[in-house]
């Protein structure tokens, strides 16, 4: 191994009960190096950061770090050989302050044994001065910061351990545009002082933006690494799904015609301390995108809609009729379905099985006299994994050992078989892969088709652009701007967005 090498892996391997999750891969990491590591969920790469963190312990294969041969056995190992492993669900402790994160299980102590806070927040401010982070202070606590900001909090924790290799699993999935690109921006300071990353993420501009290589697994196996410069996002999404695939959704978009009338109208809907006097409509079959920065009321909206918030005032309508919706049940007899934005909390049964999390909205209407029609419950659930192409080993397979797409995929196919008149779909390719990402896609529009109702909340313009018939844009709890096809741009839409 050259002076440059700072990792290596040969023959990597590892095994879990009915899969076997990475077969014989190998990777070098270069010093200084940003190296993204791409696939679709379930191709092997959170498995393979795992074991080099010290999670996992390979079943076969052999590392080599700084030029020697290691066996990683917990992450502790990991740590003090300097690898550190950013997971994109954080694990900071939020009654804690930045500092105490920053040191935590590693205080400093004086001469008299005594924990030295004086010291620590020096340090503390010293790296995160290094990062350029100047909006976070080594006192306040943790709970009360944004999700980007403990994002560096956990970098930071990382370079106070000297950290040669810095391990980042979907770092950007949850920040909004600006603060992905502060992200970047500590990264690429990163590799300038010589530490190496290992980067997964799903967005391919990102990846193509910060990273020097590219290394693409598929199945659990090494397809092929490449410097950015020698390919592109075409070859690299076509290496991933191992087809050719389109990058953008081509739809016959809804035309609409004066005097038709509205499935749901809301007028001047007012909803807790943020929301007010939202009104909008939406028409038969037509996809309507919901967008606006975080915390602009977009999920807010969708929830009052389907009686998760209460609604102070304003009026809904069905067919032109006045409702009410004081609950999800109400919502569901109107032919309402909801896709949450947090799918593992707030949509999936986690320990229940694949076909119990898609028919359980569905149980009354498959049962009589108190007792459910299995076999009927078992031929729904098959049709639903053959038309929403869901992988799973098993319809009694545990939801939680699927991957992020085919989840996603299980609470959609949930309340297809409700048969639903509008689906409220809240950022529904939020941290799934490309592939899955054009099926949802595909979903959507066919949904349309037959005269489904989509609106759908996404923060990613370009899927915004190319799906939706309209366009609403959110700011500060209000509709700021009603947009048509041809009047819509990122630029546009952002200006809404922020002013």
């Amino acid at each position: 191994m050259d002076d440059k090498t700072v990792l290596r892996l040969e023959g990597i391997t590892k095994k879990f009960p009915g899969v076997k999750a990475l077969d014989s891969v190998d990777l070098t990491v270069e010093r200084g190096e940003v190296h993204a590591i791409v696939g679709e969920n379930g191709a092997g790469k959170s498995t393979l950061m795992n074991i080099l963190s010290g999670v996992y312990m390979p079943d076969d294969g052999r590392i080599y770090y700084m030029g020697r041969e290691v066996h990683l056995r917990n992450p502790r190992q990991a740590q003090d050989l300097g690898i550190s492993m950013i997971h994109q669900e954080l694990s900071l402790a939020s009654h804690l302050s930045v500092m105490e994160n920053v040191f935590i299980g590693r205080l400093k102590r004086n001469s008299f044994g005594l924990v030295d806070f004086r010291r620590m927040r020096r340090e503390c401010e010293e790296q995160l001065g290094c990062l350029g982070i100047e909006s976070i202070s080594p006192n306040q606590k943790v709970g009360d910061l944004s999700v980007s900001q403990r994002q560096f909090v956990e970098i930071t924790k990382a370079l106070s351990i000297n950290a040669k290799l810095l391990v980042m699993d979907e770092p950007t999935s949850s920040l909004t545009l600006t603060e992905t690109e502060m992200l970047l921006a500590v990264m690429r300071s990163l590799k300038a002082s010589g530490v190496s990353i290992l980067f997964i993420s799903h967005r391919l501009e990102e990846v193509f933006e910060v990273s020097d290589r590219i290394t693409v697994l598929r199945d659990g196996c090494h397809v092929r690494t490449m410097p950015k410069a020698e390919t592109d996002t075409n070859e690299v999404v076509s290496l991933m799904v191992g087809r050719e695939i389109e990058h953008v959704l081509k739809r016959d978009h809804r035309k609409y015609v004066p005097e038709e009338k509205a499935v749901l109208e809301v007028r001047n809907l007012t909803s807790g301390t943020l929301l007010k006097n939202v009104s909008f409509k939406m028409y038969r079959g037509e996809v309507l995108a919901l967008t606006g920065l975080v915390g602009s009321g977009r999920t807010e909206l969708v929830q009052s809609l389907f009686g998760l918030e209460k609604i102070e005032s304003g009026e809904i309508l069905i067919d032109g009729t006045s409702r009410q919706i004081s609950s999800p049940c109400d919502a569901i007899d109107l032919g309402f379905g909801l896709v949450p934005e947090g799918r593992k909390d707030q949509g999936l049964f986690l320990e229940m099985s694949v076909k119990e999390n898609i028919t359980i909205a569905h149980l009354p209407a498959m049962s009589r006299a108190l007792m459910l029609n299995v076999k009927q419950e078992k031929k729904v659930t098959g049709e639903y994994i053959d038309i929403l192409n869901i992988r799973t080993p098993s319809m009694n397979q545990q939801v939680k050992f699927l991957s992020g797409g085919n989840q996603q995929k299980a609470i959609i196919a949930r309340w297809l078989l409700n048969k639903p008149r509008i689906l409220f779909l809240d950022e529904p390719t939020h941290g799934v892969d490309i592939g899955a990402k054009m099926e949802i896609y595909r979903i959507i529009d066919d949904l349309a088709g037959r005269g489904v109702s989509v609106l759908f909340i996404s923060s990613e313009l370009p899927e915004v652009l190319a799906l939706a018939d309209r366009i609403l844009v959110m700011h500060e709890g209000r509709i700021a701007k009603e947009l048509s096809r041809e009047e819509a741009s990122q630029e546009v839409i952002m200006q809404y967005a922020i002013s």
